[in-house]
């Protein structure tokens, strides 16, 4: 199907949509769904948290409350309509239930047991269906998602702040602050799009962090949920009392043997298998990928970062630089005793810019 710009300018606002859930949906895509009937928007709608309604049950929703029939009207969905029956019946059968005459998807669904069971449904109703409309566009929604589909492994977007000179903290450990309000403000950005965060026990008990999202304007929203907190302990330093086990959330305590002390309610203690005497990192993410978390934020120390970027594990590295140099003696971003040039780890500059006084440079692991 050869589409028009007007199709694109629907899907477009189908996108808008979308994003209005970016970090409420969690464990679910993000997807939104506008019908649109003789040139008009009758109905719009988006997935905000789970277990509530999806897009296009919402969208076919408000075009109803607004006296619209949908009967022949076409469905731009971000996302494949659902074929089964989870927490939500099927949105395929909800938009043949509407009379819907045209669907437009932007992707197919990238889960490889469902892809194309959605639009089957839709056809064998008589429905035209066409996908692919702003593929690219589309995709950026939901690149965790998309990920634990397809390899059954999260995304892990790493964060780390650093100076000039490439610097984390000084030799004593001191880290406060290295970058500005601006900076630290992007990062509760970042905390508030994770299903979950990821930090070691060395940090917890240098740092006592809380690792929680404090801004007002996520928890203002009653559908934010704070992200899953998950501290990797393999030798049992961390003491029950930890400022990050004591916020609202759930957290997980990971160790490669099970811990006899008693911590507080929130926290899960998981134990996963070892690697040489520590946690091994991708079993703890298909962990996390088995309970449904699509994106990981890692905040780490520098041995942490090595290890998650010497087994080729971070996604996407966001390194917020400030101007200062911490000097020769001061950590490193990571511990990665390389001796050659080959054995340098690639990435490429995705973005950059300006955060306050500090840069915000985003980096994409190059394969």
């Amino acid at each position: 199907m050869n589409f028009n710009a007007d199709d694109s300018r629907y899907m477009a606002r189908a996108i808008q949509l979308a994003r209005r859930g970016w970090f409420t949906t969690r464990t679910n895509p993000r997807v939104g769904c506008l019908l649109v009937k003789d040139h008009t928007v009758i109905g719009q709608g988006w997935h905000e948290k789970p277990g509530l309604p999806h897009a296009e049950v919402n969208a076919i929703f408000d075009a109803e409350q607004l006296g619209h029939d949908t009967t022949g009207a076409t469905a731009y969905v971000t996302l494949e309509p659902c074929s089964h029956h989870g927490k939500t019946p099927p949105c395929a059968e909800g938009l043949v239930n509407a009379g819907v005459s045209k669907v437009i998807c932007g992707m197919t669904d990238p889960n490889p047991r469902v892809s194309g069971r959605g639009i089957t449904i839709l056809q064998d109703a008589g429905i035209e269906v066409a996908s692919g409309l702003m593929e690219q566009e589309v995709k950026a929604l939901n690149p965790g998602f998309i990920k634990r589909m397809t390899s059954a492994l999260p995304r892990v977007v790493a964060k780390t702040a650093v100076s000039l000179d490439g610097r984390t903290a000084m030799a004593s450990g001191e880290s406060q602050w290295i970058t500005g309000p601006q900076a630290r403000q992007q990062v509760q950005q970042l905390r508030a799009a994770a299903g979950a965060i990821i930090t070691g026990a060395g940090t917890v008990v240098a740092d006592n962090p809380s690792l929680n999202v404090r801004d007002k304007t996520f928890l203002q929203d009653h559908y934010f949920e704070q992200p899953l907190r998950v501290v990797i302990d393999s030798q049992q330093q961390v003491a029950t009392s930890a400022q990050i086990f004591a916020n609202e959330g759930e957290c997980w305590l990971v160790g490669i043997q099970s811990n006899q002390s008693q911590y507080p309610s929130n926290v899960r203690q998981k134990t996963i298998a070892a690697k040489a005497g520590r946690v091994d990192l991708e079993a703890l993410l298909q962990a996390l990928a088995d309970d449904g978390v699509n994106d990981v934020l890692l905040e780490a120390g520098g041995e942490l970062l090595g290890a998650f970027l010497q087994h080729n594990l971070v996604d996407e590295l966001v390194v917020f630089m400030a101007p200062k140099l911490l000097g020769s003696h001061a950590k490193p971003l990571a511990q990665l005793p390389f001796e050659a040039m080959s054995q340098a780890i690639n990435f490429e500059l995705k973005d950059v810019r300006q955060v306050g006084q500090d840069l915000k440079l985003t980096y994409n692991r190059v394969d």
